[in-house]
């Protein structure tokens, strides 16, 4: 594959060109032999957006990749020969799309491939962090243990991902139900009432008066308000699948109180344990950096990250850079890291930080609920006071009348 590709050295001078590659990695270890650092680069003849690496639209779930590396390192241990071993696993599994993933595996290593080289031509399925460590294995012979790593680290990140969503899936349930209540009462209670007060003919409060109005749309444009909750839905989901979009959540998550700490710890925890596992895997830390940063979704970690780059090719400790970032990364974070720079155990250390940390979103994650319980009967006691009072002030104020 040919890549346009934009890389400087230590004392700042830019180099810019096209090269052929294999893939990123590749790329990188090139440039770097040549005493530059790769610092942007595009692919020259890349396949069109549209178009899929397996023949099917369904995904790859993260329980098929873990037992995949699991298995697989327990196959090459056992002196199975790559080509069975994928051949084997690609008639167990029962995903479609994974199936064809590793029937390209074992077609591109029958042809005299690398592992590592065919899965990066699968980026739907494979990410840059577990292609990195299976080439890292293959180039020192223990591609079994780097499988092994592969998959302790997709299990404790999907763990932390169904904590997450575990966690949120309550007060998710508690809104969706309060929605669908107040939707309800304006359909078939409200209407009721309102022509009691019609009846009535007493002036009614502007609480009331929106209601009723909001009453009015639902009974009579219900066409109008599905189609208005559709393009909702779909308008923003597209918006923050967008970059824009993204950069909006992740401000609202670092800023809101409820879920800031949450969010330091959840990506302080990933930064510490992919780090730990590149760097003592033997990937250089630039490099790891560049993963890492790939592993990340909030951008102003990436762009941490991105600065941490820069700072180590002018000689800076990678602490220091940690440390500057102290509103996104928690002061213990730069700290540890500088001891393990200063005792020659960097990994060691950034896997005790990732430890501390993934047990914190554990605790956070447990009362998660107990905390957001509160706040949420604050809510649904606020909006039906609303709704009560509305609705029952202007029969106050026709007894007042009598």
């Amino acid at each position: 594959m040919k890549y346009q590709y934009y890389a400087k050295n230590l004392s700042g001078e830019e180099m810019k060109g096209e090269t052929e590659a294999r893939g990123r990695l590749e790329l990188a270890r090139v440039l770097r032999q040549k005493g530059y650092t790769l610092v942007s680069f595009k692919e020259k003849n890349k396949k069109n957006k549209f178009s899929f690496s397996a023949p099917f639209f369904g995904g790859v779930p993260v329980g098929e990749k873990i037992m995949f590396s699991r298995n697989l390192s327990v196959m090459i241990s056992a002196g199975v020969s790559l080509a069975k071993a994928l051949s084997i696993l690609g008639r167990q599994t029962q995903n479609k799309k994974f199936k064809a993933v590793l029937a390209g595996l074992e077609n591109e290593i029958n042809k005299g491939n690398t592992l590592s080289g065919s899965m990066e031509k699968h980026p739907m399925v494979f990410s840059p962090l577990f292609t990195a460590m299976v080439k890292v294995g293959e180039e020192t012979g223990k591609l079994s243990g780097s499988l092994e790593l592969i998959t302790g680290q997709l299990e404790r990140d999907h763990t932390l991902r169904k904590k997450i969503k575990g966690a949120m899936m309550y007060p998710s349930i508690i809104v969706i139900a309060m929605a669908l209540i107040g939707i309800l009462m304006l359909i078939y209670v409200v209407p009721t009432l309102v022509s009691t007060f019609k009846d009535l003919g007493i002036e009614l409060p502007l609480s009331t008066r929106i209601i009723i109005a909001m009453s009015n749309f639902f009974v009579n444009q219900t066409a109008a308000f599905a189609a208005i909750v559709i393009a909702a839905i779909f308008s923003g989901g597209w918006f923050f699948r967008s970059e824009a979009g993204k950069k909006l959540l992740n401000i609202f998550a670092l800023k809101f109180p409820l879920f800031s700490p949450l969010v330091k710890k959840i990506n302080s925890a990933r930064t510490a344990r992919t780090l730990s596992s590149l760097i003592g895997s033997g990937v250089d830390v630039v490099e790891a950096l560049s993963i890492t940063k790939n592993v990340l979704q909030n951008h102003k970690y990436k762009n941490v990250l991105e600065q941490a780059k820069e700072d180590i090719q002018k000689g800076l400790p990678l602490s220091e850079s940690f440390k500057k970032a102290d509103k996104l990364y928690p002061i213990l974070v730069g700290e540890m890291m500088a001891v393990g720079e200063e005792t020659g155990k960097l990994s060691e250390m950034l896997l005790r930080i990732a430890v501390f940390y993934e047990e914190e979103v554990s605790e956070t994650t447990k009362n998660m609920s107990t905390i957001i319980e509160p706040i949420l009967m604050v809510f649904i006691g606020a909006a039906v006071g609303f709704f009560a009072i509305s609705m029952i002030k202007p029969m106050y104020s026709m007894l007042n009348g009598v």
